[in-house]
């Protein structure tokens, strides 16, 4: 199979599919050929030949296509249909772990930081702005629980976590854009809520991911590489 020219037709959603790929993204497709091959689903020449082709691949659709004939590629399907729309009974503390309040104001989450299970964001006649996409997990699950009267609520997530909405609005607008992690281990952020006369939104930030989700796959792909090379 020419491989390098079936990568130009990728199954995955269009939208999806045309997102530029990342080097972290390029290390998760090496890695899960690197286990095809160790499985014996690929030989030598195949592995070599698809690794060859994921170094030279531009796009998200591209890269899948390595791996689309592979157990793995169903495996991840399953996982997003896995992911529950609400979290797990017990795993979310009453009490926020944070406060973001803004009346007739503005507040702002944003940066490198870690983040708890539960975050209340209070938006009244007033804007607030939760960016997760630097931060630290700590936790699978996270709950926002976002009210806006007269108000707005922004929130944006990195692209490899799952993305949940479990809130509504009143004369307003509550807007989750619903997103699947490839890692069935990745954190699931559930926001919750009311727009009353007010707005909701939860989007990820394309072209952001969460680098320490990906730090122990990194170490391997790093070994399998300098052992394939031969150093």
């Amino acid at each position: 199979m020419d491989l390098q020219k079936h990568a130009q037709q990728p199954d995955a959603a269009p939208r999806t599919a045309e997102l530029r790929a990342s080097d972290a993204d390029r290390d998760r497709i090496a890695d899960l050929l690197r286990e095809a091959l160790a499985e014996g689903r690929l030989t030598a020449d195949e592995h070599a030949e698809r690794v060859e082709g994921v170094l030279a691949a531009k796009t998200v659709g591209e890269l899948d296509v390595f791996v689309q004939d592979l157990p793995v590629a169903h495996q991840r399907r399953a996982a997003h249909a896995a992911v529950p729309s609400r979290p797990t009974a017990g795993a979310i503390p009453v009490d926020p772990d944070d406060n973001v309040v803004a009346v007739f104001s503005a507040a702002v989450r944003k940066g490198r930081r870690r983040i708890g299970r539960r975050i209340h964001a209070y938006a009244v006649f007033g804007s607030v702005e939760i960016d997760l996409s630097e931060a630290l997990f700590d936790h699978q699950q996270v709950v926002i629980k976002a009210f806006a009267v007269f108000g707005s609520v922004e929130v944006r997530v990195p692209e490899n976590v799952s993305l949940r909405g479990m809130g509504g609005g009143v004369l307003g607008n509550f807007e989750t854009d619903t997103l699947d992690a490839a890692d069935p281990e990745a954190p699931v952020v559930y926001v919750d809520g009311w727009a009353v006369l007010g707005s909701v939104e939860a989007r990820p930030r394309r072209g952001k991911i969460v680098a320490d989700i990906l730090d122990t796959v990194q170490r391997k792909v790093d070994r399998s590489v300098r052992r394939h090379l031969g150093h």
